[in-house]
């Protein structure tokens, strides 16, 4: 386990578990943790051994978003500059979405504000049980959803239901683990007994599967929504002509003639 201050980052069979780690305030987001992340989710590039990832958070909480005891005093200062947010949460999700590699977002508790987007920047999501979403923190001190929340939340729910989840704040609105599936913000819902394991053998599932062209996957779908129809096709072909080249292709054909199981090697 490498040392981190408001993080717990682990390695076990190709998966790497990145933990929020302020539980006595429900993980909420600080300077010190956004530079804790990114260095994370860097180990995570460079060591071949990891081949998927799960993030998740310590206690009761997943994130409560930003920790606006610390947020105060920078932005109430007269040099105060949207570059804070952009080098701060901003790369930090930015890292994430470019890596390629699977994130599985296992929603342990209440995602808040910044951490609700945070929440949204994994790839696969899965809730507990006891787990809840808002989205409406921001407005609730006069600033906008960030961390790519506009984008990311309607393009799971529709511009509507974004506006709503995102502008009213009651109990009505805060979204529960199973409004979460109905809603496509999370994949599935799983008992708080068994979720770790849950997440554990999702992720080991896909630490098994061909690296790269989930790599390529996750890269080509994300950047669909940004091209044309033909565009999309055309960058299929280029992604698609490397991965011809690769182990991992040779072996799954292989193995299908032979009818065994591959051994993928993510190379």
């Amino acid at each position: 386990m490498s040392s981190y201050e408001t993080i717990q980052y682990t390695v076990d069979a190709g998966v790497a578990t990145i933990t929020l780690n302020r539980p006595e305030m429900r993980n909420a987001l600080t300077t010190t943790m956004y530079r804790e992340l990114a260095q994370a989710f860097r180990s995570v590039e460079r060591d071949r051994a990891v081949r998927a990832v799960i993030l998740t958070g310590a206690g009761k909480g997943f994130c409560s978003g930003q920790d606006l005891a610390e947020l105060g005093p920078a932005i109430s200062g007269p040099g105060y500059k949207a570059d804070l947010l952009r080098e701060g949460l901003n790369q930090m999700i930015l890292t994430m979405r470019r890596l390629e590699k699977p994130i599985i977002g296992a929603i342990n508790g209440v995602a808040a504000g910044a951490g609700a987007s945070l929440a949204l920047a994994t790839d696969i999501r899965i809730a507990s049980a006891e787990a809840s979403f808002v989205f409406a923190s921001f407005v609730n001190v006069g600033i906008i959803p960030d961390g790519g929340g506009t984008l990311l939340l309607q393009r799971l729910v529709g511009a509507g239901k974004a506006l709503e989840l995102a502008l009213l704040a009651d109990a009505q609105h805060r979204v529960s683990a199973e409004e979460a599936l109905r809603l496509n913000i999370v994949s599935r819902v799983v008992a708080s007994e068994t979720f770790m394991q849950e997440a554990g053998a999702l992720a080991s599932r896909l630490a098994a599967l061909p690296t790269l062209a989930i790599g390529r996957t996750k890269r080509a779908i994300y950047r669909a929504a940004e091209r044309t129809f033909d565009e999309a096709l055309d960058y299929e072909a280029q992604i698609q002509a490397y991965l011809f080249t690769t182990h991992d292709f040779h072996e799954g054909v292989q193995a299908f003639i032979e009818k065994r199981a591959p051994n993928f090697k993510g190379e």
